[in-house]
């Protein structure tokens, strides 16, 4: 889902950036260690402060980066152009990834699965796009903080088919992944991090 005018602009300011510098990547790092070297996908990349996380705080080689919104796009592209080839941009949706079977070492969602209606979908596209022994990091928004009366307000998100922290690790459980990892916070945010089995 695309955001509405108050999500865009909470999103697109300096406070946001620091929280997923400080707060979401520092955790998710904690909790799943660096990705060293290799290439990473982030869905969901907003203006691209999560791809430039994933290359300078995880370590990846390169990252690929999309987003639904096409704003966002275009901001992304404008502060990652610095990097060059290490960051490739695109408009795309997190249910179709068109990338071939087992590309990415890593992928990175900070906050965007609990925007999609269909969320299950899009964890079995992330399973799919990875690398056996890949890792999947994840920053989530829960249920209960969805469906306060203040948030449906002021937020456009899917209502039906929401998750709390044990129905996003049953999801990642059904898409093939085995759970590393989660931490919860005051039953409003999440953090999870999944790997995809090796094969031998």
């Amino acid at each position: 889902m695309l955001l509405n005018r108050f999500e865009y602009h909470l999103m697109n300011n300096p406070f946001r950036a620091a929280l997923q510098r400080h707060v979401e990547a520092r955790r998710l790092l904690r909790m799943g260690g660096p990705v060293s070297g290799g290439r990473a996908l982030e869905i969901g990349c907003g203006r691209g402060v999560g791809a430039g996380i994933v290359l300078d705080r995880f370590g990846a080689e390169t990252v690929d980066a999309f987003d639904l919104d096409h704003r966002m796009v275009r901001l992304a592209r404008r502060r990652l152009a610095r990097l060059g080839d290490r960051a490739h941009v695109w408009t795309g949706d997190a249910s179709a990834i068109p990338v071939p079977d087992e590309t990415y070492d890593a992928v990175f969602d900070f906050g965007i699965v609990h925007h999609m209606p269909r969320w299950r979908d899009a964890l079995a596209e992330v399973w799919r796009v990875m690398k056996p022994g890949g890792r999947f990091y994840a920053e989530e928004v829960l249920r209960d903080v969805l469906a306060h009366p203040i948030i449906r307000r002021l937020f456009h998100h899917p209502e039906d088919d929401r998750f709390d922290r044990k129905d996003f690790l049953a999801g990642l459980e059904q898409a093939g992944f085995i759970p590393v990892a989660s931490r919860e916070t005051l039953r409003s945010m999440a953090w999870f991090v999944a790997d995809k089995p090796p094969t031998y």
